[in-house]
């Protein structure tokens, strides 16, 4: 007899035929030219440690060197780490976010924001907060059970203003209920598909009266297009066959990692 696997899945009507229909969107945004030049020189610095390093000390460059660019990709200054600007002139991906929760908020929805970084969660929130003075919470991994308690009562009282929830992935991916969202914004990606359908199910269960949008931010000619690519071709397969982080590109030789992490003019408006 042949192995085989019995998947039951939220898009089988039969399964649950409560549920409104989620639609799932990519964002294509471009580097600016200060990501591009940051972007470059964290490519061009890891070439040359690559070829001299070996076993773990290899594994654990490869992984520093992933972390970076995705850091570049979100904004300039959480790589830097430098307490400058956190404006939408340095990074587009920041200004298409802005711009789709103002019209979402405007239209009376709410929504929810993951990043795997509490350091960029953090200046979303007081982004959103200041810029588009509309209700916004935070979750991590850090906050305490009674404000956690609190900001999801608040969050989810149909009372209160249309709200964006900024959450970390990995404190708020899995066990509460967010069914007031309607739009789910993945703000960088998880390399486990099925960590990010874990926390669109936030918003996407039983309870959920109204259809969900899902906005996968995905930076052009970066690793970031790349991954995003190898994500939907694995996908084909099986949602979870990826592994649960990305400790899985390690395993590449080191030009295929040179590939994946290589610049394209596409990024680049």
């Amino acid at each position: 007899l042949q192995p085989f696997i019995l998947r039951r899945v939220k898009t089988d009507k039969e399964i649950i035929k409560d549920l409104p229909d989620k639609v799932e969107h990519k964002q294509y945004c471009n580097l600016t030219k200060e990501q591009a030049s940051l972007y470059e020189a964290v490519v061009k610095e890891v070439e040359k440690e690559l070829e001299e390093a070996e076993g773990i000390k290899r594994k654990g460059l490869m992984l520093a060197t992933l972390m970076k660019l995705k850091q570049v990709c979100n904004h300039p200054r959480q790589f830097l780490q430098d307490n400058s600007q956190f404006t939408p002139e340095r990074s587009h991906k920041l200004e298409r976010l802005g711009e789709m929760v103002e019209e979402a908020i405007s239209e009376g929805d709410s929504l929810l924001i993951f990043s795997q970084f509490t350091e960029i969660s953090e200046a979303i929130q007081k982004y959103l907060k200041a810029t588009l003075h509309c209700n916004t919470y935070y979750l991590h991994g850090g906050t305490s059970r009674k404000h956690r308690e609190r900001f999801i009562e608040e969050f989810q009282n149909p009372d209160t203003e249309p709200s964006a929830f900024v959450l970390s992935l990995k404190a708020g991916g899995v066990g509460i209920t967010l069914t007031k969202a309607n739009h789910v914004f993945h703000f960088d990606r998880w390399w486990n598909p099925a960590v990010e359908d874990q926390a669109t199910d936030r918003a996407f269960r039983i309870g959920q009266s109204k259809n969900v949008f899902v906005h996968k931010f995905v930076t052009l000619g970066t690793l970031e297009e790349k991954i995003d690519q190898m994500i939907e071709d694995k996908k084909k397969i099986a949602n979870a066959i990826v592994g649960a982080d990305e400790s899985w590109l390690t395993e590449l030789d080191n030009d295929s990692f040179k590939e994946l992490i290589a610049l394209n003019q596409r990024a680049i408006v």
